[in-house]
């Protein structure tokens, strides 16, 4: 007859239990307890050294990271020294497979590159609910090295800090849904700026005694995320930049249009691998270098901007980064003081910086969360369409087919910055409604152009005189 076998649960780094295990041992063996102890004491020091190997080897594999052929160092390196590299790189980066966005995606993929940094930026991208935010970042992302990011689809908050303490060091850490995620926004927003996270935990020893572990994990990291809310807690959204999804017609129609290429098998897969790979290659040759902007005194943004304290830095930040990315376009520069070696950022990197940066700027200027604008501005479309000054909610929904609880909370945030004022109607009837300021958007912008043109003439000036 054939016996079955009975296995129950040990640790062994639980006295009771062990001590309990050897006099069974003993016991059924007919031996001394001193023996089982030993043979027992044996096992848990061999298992341990198999933890720690298996722990040293995950390392080992985490940190390996591609060895570069000679001449895929050559061809990343030319790249990166042939002229207009920001408009190549915006080109390319849609030939890689992602669909318009040709701002924002140039703008991500530089925040990005900001990981290799000591201050790297970050970014929220907000989009409705299958608009394609995920479709941005997942595309932008994948022209980033494998080695140098961590795709986070589900993560509580203190697992957050049993990575390995400089596992996340210059590593871009992509968050699918940040909805879902609040766990680790306190963590990451620890990160992002103490450049480091600390916990303190009680473990228990081979002897079964206890005793406090403070686990560190280390930064600086790159966090980018996207969101379907229309609004973010200020405390995240004011560490990041904002990246607000295109949605508009034009839009739709070069993703559909794409969609249809690709069933028609008239996209070539291996062309978009071939650019995807080269970009990666690109980011593999970029070195730690310091920067320095002898223009950065003379640079302000506009009083329009919320938050300037913040959103200064943040645009001295991007100018960096763009520095940063032409490093191999820079002669490398050593102060006399110091010895420190840098490299320094041109008129043309902050030119380029606030292309990019405009609507950035524009948007940081704007008191309505993107869905509060997006629906004002079809409105007054519409309104400009059909030659109305007024108009009823009713008539609105069917015309732009709006949800009407999100209507009723877009016209409440309109109402209460005086973008829309009821001009009839009693209670119980539909009431009339009209825009207070038609231009007030394009006034926005056009000042917030004209004052980073400005500061780029007065500055171009400056360098002719000196």
């Amino acid at each position: 007859m054939e016996h079955l076998s009975l296995r129950h649960n040990l640790d062994l780094y639980n006295d009771t239990q062990v001590e309990k295990l050897i006099r069974k041992i003993a016991e059924r063996l007919e031996i001394g307890t001193s023996v089982a102890a030993a043979a027992l004491t044996e096992l848990t020091d061999e298992l341990e050294a198999y933890r720690l190997k298996e722990l040293e080897l995950k390392v080992q594999t985490q940190d390996k990271r591609k060895k570069l052929t000679t001449a895929e160092i050559k061809a990343a390196q030319e790249y990166l020294k042939a002229p207009n590299l920001m408009g190549r790189t915006m080109e390319d980066i849609g030939k890689a497979g992602v669909i318009g966005e040709e701002n924002n995606r140039l703008l991500m993929y530089l925040i990005f590159t900001s990981r290799k940094r000591d201050n790297p930026l970050h970014v929220i991208s907000f989009g409705s609910s299958g608009i394609g935010k995920t479709h941005l970042q997942e595309k932008v992302s994948a022209l980033i090295p494998e080695e140098d990011k961590l795709e986070i689809t589900s993560l509580s908050g203190n697992a957050f800090y049993y990575f390995g303490q400089q596992e996340l060091r210059n590593k871009l850490i992509l968050i699918e849904d940040l909805d879902g995620a609040e766990e680790v926004l306190y963590p990451l927003r620890e990160i992002k700026s103490k450049k480091r996270i600390t916990k303190t935990v009680v473990v228990k020893n081979t002897k079964g005694e206890t005793r406090t572990v403070t686990l560190t994990v280390e930064g600086p990291v790159c966090v980018s995320g996207c969101t379907t809310k229309e609004s973010l807690y200020e405390d995240n959204a004011n560490r990041s930049f904002l990246i607000h999804i295109d949605e508009s017609k034009e839009q739709d129609q070069k993703i559909m249009a794409y969609q249809r290429k690709l069933s028609a098998g008239k996209i070539d897969g291996s062309e978009e691998h071939q650019i995807a790979e080269l970009l990666k290659n690109t980011q593999r040759v970029l070195k730690p270098v310091s920067i320095r902007n002898p223009f950065a005194e003379q640079l302000k943004i506009p009083d329009e901007v919320f938050k300037p304290r913040r959103s200064n830095a943040h645009y001295l930040a991007f100018i960096e980064a763009v520095t940063f990315y032409h490093q191999y376009q820079r002669e490398e520069e050593t102060d006399r003081e110091t010895g420190e070696i840098y490299i320094s950022t041109t008129l043309e990197d902050i030119e380029e910086a606030n292309k990019l940066m405009k609507d950035v700027l524009i948007r940081k200027s704007d008191p309505l969360n993107d869905a509060g604008r997006t629906y004002l501005e079809q409105l007054k479309s519409w309104l400009k369409k059909e030659n109305k000054a007024s108009f009823t909610n009713k008539e609105v929904r069917q015309k732009l087919r709006i949800n009407p609880s999100n209507q009723k909370r877009y016209m409440v945030q309109l109402q209460e910055y005086d973008y829309v004022e009821k001009v009839s109607g009693e209670a119980g009837k539909q009431h009339e409604y009209r825009i207070t300021q038609l231009e007030e958007y394009e006034q926005l912008k056009n000042g917030i152009t004209g004052i980073l043109d400005k500061i780029m003439s007065e500055l171009e000036t400056l360098k002719k005189q000196k």
